[in-house]
């Protein structure tokens, strides 16, 4: 089965365009009833996503139905049709509610920096949208090559998306003095701890009774920068609202010389096992569309 970074986009720009246009014209509600058909029609004849899905659901339901597999789906492209909203400042009618967000705004009282550390589960964008209400600015460190089409429509949305993206460069040290800036003069940078492919550093933990791979990289990086780590994730739940979660994971993360594979694995597993309770709390969230168990 394909990794994520082989999953192309699918559709085209035409096609992305014209059911935003639709979403703009004639609002989320028909947006939303559109995407059904859209939706039926990938799970028939995209086998790849389907049997991601299924795997997923399976691990977590002990079974998977072809309703399970849609609504997960599903889940996914109303979150992405959120985004067009949430963009726009359209977001009258979404219901955006926290819990923990004291950690941050208790940072920022104190100008300190941090690594929100989060996962391809539910909406990153719903979290910004939150943390700019509460004038709390994030960046996030993301790769968008497999998704240039649907990326290139949302900037023309919002012509200032772009600044808020930290993009991944394989082999180059850009991204990473970028974070170092940021969480210097006091601001947050949102990272995904769940896509291992792009880290020449991975690391094994159990993730659903199974082993699983996730970068290691990033936990490296909070070391030297001395800044603390905070797990955030904003759960979609259906038709129009989003859970904001955030709680402590690490204040200052120390990784030993002696024994500095050992620690990091330990994080690892931390982060694997919360990031378990948060897809269980909301299973229709995880919007990793790949074999996520495949050995390596």
């Amino acid at each position: 089965m394909k990794s994520w970074v082989q999953v192309a986009e699918r559709g085209s720009v035409f096609g992305i365009r014209l059911l935003f246009f639709a979403c703009v014209l004639f609002g989320r509600g028909f947006a939303r009833l559109v995407l059904r058909p859209v939706i039926l029609y990938y799970l028939v004849f995209h086998a790849h996503g389907r049997s991601a899905s299924r795997a997923y659901l399976t691990r977590i339901h002990g079974r998977a139905t072809f309703t399970m597999i849609f609504r997960h789906m599903l889940n996914f492209a109303e979150v992405n049709l959120d985004r067009v909203f949430f963009l726009q400042g359209k977001f009258s009618r979404m219901e955006l509610v926290s819990d923990g967000f004291e950690h941050l705004s208790k940072l920022r009282s104190e100008g300190r920096g941090a690594i929100l550390l989060g996962a391809h589960l539910g909406s990153f964008e719903a979290m910004s949208v939150l943390a700019q209400h509460k004038d709390l600015r994030v960046s996030i460190l993301t790769y968008r090559g497999n998704a240039r089409m649907l990326n290139s429509v949302l900037g023309r949305i919002n012509p200032q998306l772009n600044a808020r993206f930290i993009e991944i460069e394989p082999g180059s040290i850009n991204p990473i003095l970028r974070i170092k800036e940021l969480i210097e003069s006091g601001e947050m940078v949102a990272v995904m701890g769940d896509r291992a492919e792009l880290d020449s550093n991975v690391v094994a933990a159990r993730f659903f009774g199974e082993t699983a791979y996730f970068p290691a990289s990033l936990y490296t990086l909070a070391s030297v920068l001395g800044c603390p780590i905070l797990l955030t994730f904003s759960l979609y739940q259906p038709p129009n609202r989003y859970h904001f979660y955030c709680e402590p994971f690490a204040e200052k993360l120390s990784l030993p010389r002696g024994n500095r594979s050992a620690a990091i694995a330990q994080s690892v597993q931390q982060y694997a096992s919360r990031l378990e309770h948060y897809c269980r709390l909301a299973p229709e969230n995880w919007f990793n569309f790949y074999d996520f168990w495949s050995p390596r």
